[in-house]
């Protein structure tokens, strides 16, 4: 479509951070009722209005042109989506992606993670956020622990090297179970994320009695021999620990840390074409009015490039802020 990709500059916010890696939310409906994010199931979302594949196209090859070299698409769960794997086709031929990630919550990925592959996913995270059927149950509202963990097993005999499994940690759902989760990856190629539950607009008093801080993770890490890791460059927010007994490893997301966002490295656009400078932003920039047309190209890369400019040094959830940010299907995390 365009030759350009490669001869713009890339994207720089104020503080000099640099941004390699865009994170898309393809729909806002998930099938899943976790506790900590739609336990009431999804009663208000616009599935079908989400960005078209057109729409997709024209807008990947703009954040390539800015130096945008992985993609992870996101939902909601984005394999509900019928044309997922032809999103998936139409990103890997955009010249710069490098990278194509996805998010899953595991829903008859025994089945469908083959498909995946074949259209050219090279990495996914899985959310398993218990090892305890009952307790997975309990928290995502569907008994389907065995089949989330057959579809990891597929999806290393179909060739993925590792894979990444995100927990929320919740204090009286799981956070007895790190003993459980090491024991997994001790054997297995799992990078197992704890991520810090996280206030949104509906779940204040969730987060109130659940929240645990991710530093009582890390010390016991520490004490264990465990050691971080170099972060890459077009890495998550994770801080990444390896131990020379285990061929899986850790990380920690740690929203909550003073640090956290001195290393942001990623934009996000939601299924209806919003650009959100931050998980925790009030609102988003609109860019849907310019995928409209392959003629839209140069005002649409402005446009990005542009919104940097409003792009904050950092978050305010430690000061209970959590901006628009009603839950976390909304942008996918």
């Amino acid at each position: 479509m365009h030759s350009s990709v490669s001869a713009l500059p890339g994207l720089q916010d104020a503080q000099g951070r640099s941004y390699p890696y865009l994170r898309l939310s393809i729909t806002d409906l998930c099938n899943f009722r976790c506790n900590y994010c739609l336990p009431e199931g999804c009663l208000d979302h616009h599935h079908h209005e989400a960005l078209t594949i057109d729409e997709i196209r024209r807008l990947i090859t703009a954040f390539a042109a800015l130096g945008v070299q992985k993609v992870r698409l996101t939902g909601g769960e984005p394999t509900l989506r019928q044309d997922f794997t032809g999103i998936v086709r139409t990103i890997k031929q955009v010249p710069g992606i490098r990278k194509l990630a996805m998010t899953t919550n595991g829903y008859k990925m025994d089945q469908r993670v083959d498909g995946w592959l074949a259209a050219g996913i090279d990495a996914i995270n899985v959310s398993v956020d218990s090892l305890d059927p009952r307790a997975f149950e309990l928290i995502t509202g569907h008994n389907r622990l065995r089949e989330v963990m057959a579809g990891i097993e597929r999806a290393f005999a179909g060739g993925l090297s590792a894979i990444k499994v995100n927990a929320v940690a919740m204090k009286g759902w799981n956070d007895t179970e790190l003993d459980a989760f090491l024991t997994w990856i001790q054997h297995h190629p799992v990078s197992i994320r704890f991520i810090e539950l996280m206030q949104t607009g509906t779940n204040q008093a969730f987060f109130q009695q659940h929240h645990v801080s991710g530093k009582t993770i890390q010390t016991l890490l520490l004490e264990r021999g465990w050691v971080r890791k170099v972060r890459q460059v077009d890495a998550g927010p994770a801080l990444e620990y390896c131990h020379s007994d285990y061929v899986g490893t850790v990380g920690l997301i740690m929203p909550y840390s003073r640090d956290f966002c001195n290393d942001c490295n990623r934009l996000r656009v939601t299924s209806l074409g919003q650009l959100q400078l931050c998980l925790f932003a009030e609102s988003g920039i609109d860019l849907r009015g310019l995928l409209q047309s392959d003629d839209q190209y140069g005002e649409l890369v402005a446009t990005i490039r542009s919104a940097l400019v409003h792009k904050e040094d950092g978050h305010f959830l430690g000061q209970g802020w959590a901006g628009g940010t009603q839950n976390l299907a909304q942008i996918g995390g």
